[in-house]
């Protein structure tokens, strides 16, 4: 994916290097769920990755840089897998399908290191995933790209409902996990009702 934003001083070449970058962020991830954002460092990270905290600097200029790449990975996942479900199919009406958005992203805040403190890095930084939108901006547009490429609806019709509705959920999604640390059920039930309903009557099918 490709930003404004580059948390990487230097992209590692070697594959000892990359694996030695991934150990880092994988040892952020654990951290921020240890700690919290707040109490990590770059001597923790270094440390839980088993690297001198010079090698980090190599990589990355400072916490919020190697804060910046795990969330631009965790991004990458969550549209991986989205793509994936999409090409799955099988859904009877377009806008069934960001029930699966909808699931993805709970399932990545109940398993992924780090991803339930962090999300897609408004704790940090409400323009941490690209320094010229916000955060749920560029999610809002990667969906909709998606929605564009597999269920041919027209790119106009979605930027603005897209945007409302990732705003919407994000909102109750987070009630969902304020109320039960693995997202309480009855919430992510309704906000996947009021997302299909908003999108279903603002966007029709295709032409």
């Amino acid at each position: 994916m490709s930003t404004a934003a580059a948390p990487l001083r230097r992209r590692p070449v070697q594959q000892r290097s990359a694996q030695r970058v991934e150990r880092m962020l994988d040892a952020c991830a654990e951290l921020i769920d240890e700690l919290g954002h707040d109490g990590v460092t770059t001597t923790l990270i270094a440390e839980r990755a088993g690297v001198a905290v010079g090698s980090l600097y190599q990589f990355f200029p400072d916490k919020r840089a190697v804060v910046q790449a795990l969330t631009l990975r965790n991004l990458d996942r969550f549209l991986a897998t989205v793509l994936a479900r999409f090409e799955e199919g099988g859904f009877e009406h377009w806008w069934d399908a960001v029930d699966s958005v909808i699931d993805i992203y709970i399932g990545m805040h109940r398993e992924v290191p780090g991803f339930g403190r962090l999300h897609f890095g408004d704790v940090v930084d409400p323009r941490l995933l690209d320094e010229r939108k916000d955060n749920n901006a560029v999610i809002a547009d990667r969906i909709s790209a998606l929605l564009v490429q597999h269920f041919g609806l027209a790119p106009g019709e979605l930027e603005l409902p897209v945007a409302v509705a990732v705003e919407a959920a994000d909102a109750v999604l987070n009630l969902a996990f304020r109320r039960d640390p693995q997202g309480a059920p009855e919430i992510v039930t309704e906000a996947k009702a009021m997302i299909r309903d908003y999108l279903s009557a603002r966007i029709g099918e295709p032409a």
